[in-house]
């Protein structure tokens, strides 16, 4: 799964000034999502004919769309939406591997092998044409967006923890509950899941800015957040049609991709150095 790296964790430490900035992009999306009039006083859905396309100004800093409503404000509200998908599809992706992982990890050799390969496949896969068919199925729209996007990143999830599972069973922590006769179930729970979980916990952080991105892309689409709701993926594709007379129509939702995407990314992989236990 693109994005998702190396579980290990690196030696504790201060956030530093990329985690730190970072961290306040991340605050500002939050705060955006759980309180956007704060952000954007003007409402999103607002339409005012005369003002359409209007280019950014002291009244509207990011110009205004071809219905006049205020960019700032669907912009700013947008990040409901896209944060919502993104952490939802990663708890989903995320859940769904590691169950993958542990059943791999801790079966025998044909549970290891049928799961196994089913992961390969799925990771072998373009993501965003298993999500693309998966959609197919359920239809378009938030709910199926997050559930096509938690599946079609689960197989990266599941290879992590079926190898932290395996490493796991075999350290001494393992050896010696087993000779002091320890059953099974106690030893899944007291010494392999956690040794699975902690590091999994990290490396869903950095999932969740690249499953913003892919719930934006299906948006982009149009089997996203459907319209007229503010969504970062759908005002880029509202904005195609007006590139050239008005830029900006895409030019800010796609800036508030990346930059909270990117943020994730950098404070998830801060968070991994400070935060974890190892």
């Amino acid at each position: 799964m693109s994005g998702i790296g190396d579980p290990r964790l690196p030696g504790r430490g201060a956030l530093g000034p990329a985690g730190t900035a970072a961290a306040v992009v991340v605050l500002l999306a939050v705060v955006a999502a759980v309180w956007p009039a704060l952000l954007g006083g003007a409402h999103p859905l607002a339409v005012h004919p005369s003002e359409a396309l209007l280019a950014p100004s002291a009244h509207h800093p990011f110009g205004t769309d071809e219905s006049g409503r205020d960019v700032l404000a669907r912009v700013v509200a947008g990040a409901r939406a896209s944060l919502v998908v993104g952490v939802m599809a990663t708890l989903v992706g995320g859940v769904l591997g590691t169950v993958l992982g542990m059943v791999a990890g801790l079966g025998g050799r044909l549970a290891d092998a049928v799961v196994g390969r089913v992961m390969e496949v799925g990771f072998a896969l373009p993501l965003l044409l298993v999500a693309l068919v998966v959609i197919a199925v359920t239809g378009p729209g938030p709910v199926p967006a997050t559930i096509a996007v938690g599946l079609a990143t689960a197989p990266g999830y599941g290879r992590i923890v079926r190898g932290l599972v395996r490493t796991a069973r075999a350290s001494e922590v393992v050896e010696t509950a087993v000779l002091l006769g320890r059953t099974p179930a106690r030893i899944v729970v007291r010494h392999v899941l956690p040794a699975a979980l902690w590091p999994i916990v990290a490396v869903a952080t950095l999932g969740v800015g690249q499953a913003v991105v892919w719930a934006s892309a299906l948006s982009y689409l149009g089997v996203g957040t459907p319209p007229p709701a503010p969504e970062w993926g759908a005002m880029l594709a509202d904005g195609r049609t007006y590139l050239d007379t008005a830029p900006w129509m895409s030019t800010f939702p796609g800036l508030a991709i990346v930059l909270v995407a990117t943020a994730v990314t950098v404070l998830g992989r801060a968070l991994r150095g400070i935060g974890v236990p190892r």
